[in-house]
């Protein structure tokens, strides 16, 4: 008699879960659309549901009073509350995003290093944008990119991606200031940014450039900050050990620098580079003969610099960017901050953030 009691009140919490998980993912479900179509970010979206499954959580446990809920009944509970999490917190996070704004007049400019104030907008439709699933950032269609000519054996050097798209690629240098701030942005924003690493930066060894003023993070979190930065789907690549002008050293001087990057990257991260970057952008016949020994695939270059405030120094008479541009950004002081004011300045121009290695994939036919 005792055990068709307990069974009679386990149907009824049974039946209480199933009706309050129908409703919670039925609102779920007519909401999302009109949400995302808002521009929440997702992780607003996810901050919601965990905030939804709670108040389910408060639901259950009152109905369980009320009926009286055996400790047999605790599990149903309990599992009904996690269901109840995981699908609103897949809808939270299922869909497109569109970055901070997608395409000109999405501004932050007043953010202060380590904020996360963002302003989005409706995301694109076009499916080469961004992708949830994998790394960030616009990838070319199909003909879009002209082919980069080979240079025999040796590894291409580029400064720029041929296309007439309008799309525009980050990348950022040494590792001297490691602002969490940025980490942030880059993760919750979905920029797509390649870093190029240089060992006594990011170790801390040695004096950061002075430029942008005193730093506040340098060597903060050493290789533990890339690792960050890596989760967020940042390629780290390679900038030589102790940023060297390779031009005033011989070739095995080189290699040294070039190979001995790339294994404490694959020691430290697990992956190993396939991107040069040399120091001043500096180099010569041996420096690309040593990026090949070392399984480098291509020497970048830039087309603009980035200084502090985000304000960006062509090296175009016209002063614009350009289709293809690639741009340079260093680890310096204020870098969450300068970051995003150049985003925002870059979107509002109507330029696009691209898949770096998407685009050299493409140009180099690989």
């Amino acid at each position: 008699m005792l055990k068709g009691r307990v069974r009679g009140r386990n149907v009824s919490i049974v039946a209480h879960v199933a009706h309050v998980l129908g409703a919670r993912v039925s609102r779920a479900a007519r909401t999302f659309p009109a949400v995302r179509a808002a521009g929440v970010t997702r992780a607003a979206l996810a901050r919601a549901a965990l905030t939804q499954a709670a108040l389910t959580r408060a639901t259950l446990t009152q109905a369980a009073q009320v009926d009286g809920l055996s400790p047999v009944a605790r599990p149903v509970r309990v599992a009904a509350v996690a269901a109840v999490a995981v699908l609103l917190a897949g809808c939270a996070t299922s869909g497109e995003s569109g970055g901070t704004a997608d395409g000109p007049g999405g501004d932050t400019t007043g953010a202060t290093p380590g904020s996360t104030a963002t302003s989005t907008t409706a995301p694109r439709s076009d499916a080469t944008t961004q992708r949830l699933d994998g790394p960030p950032g616009a990838v070319p269609r199909r003909g879009e990119v002209r082919a980069i000519p080979a240079t025999g054996s040796l590894p291409p050097v580029i400064s720029s991606i041929p296309t007439t798209r309008k799309v525009v690629f980050l990348t950022i240098d040494d590792g001297w200031e490691q602002d969490p701030g940025f980490v942030q942005r880059v993760r919750d924003q979905r920029i797509p940014i390649t870093a190029f690493a240089m060992r006594d930066a990011v170790e801390a060894k040695g004096t950061p450039d002075p430029a942008g003023g005193p730093g506040q993070f340098v060597g903060a979190g050493k290789w533990g900050y890339f690792r960050s930065l890596r989760d967020a789907h940042v390629p780290i690549e390679n900038h030589t050990l102790t940023h060297p002008n390779l031009r005033l050293l011989g070739y095995d001087a080189q290699r040294r620098e070039i190979c001995g990057s790339s294994t404490i990257i694959r020691r430290e991260l697990g992956t190993r580079p396939t991107l040069f970057r040399p120091p001043f952008g500096n180099y010569n016949t041996d420096t690309l003969r040593a990026a090949k020994n070392c399984g480098l695939k291509t020497v970048l270059l830039w087309t603009a610099t980035v200084q502090p405030g985000g304000k960006i120094a062509y090296q175009v008479p016209d002063k614009k960017l350009r289709p293809g541009d690639i741009l340079l950004i260093h680890f310096r002081p204020n870098l969450a901050r300068d970051f995003q004011i150049l985003v925002n300045k870059i979107k509002r121009r109507g330029y696009e953030l691209g898949n770096l290695q998407a685009y050299l994939d493409a140009a180099t036919n690989r």
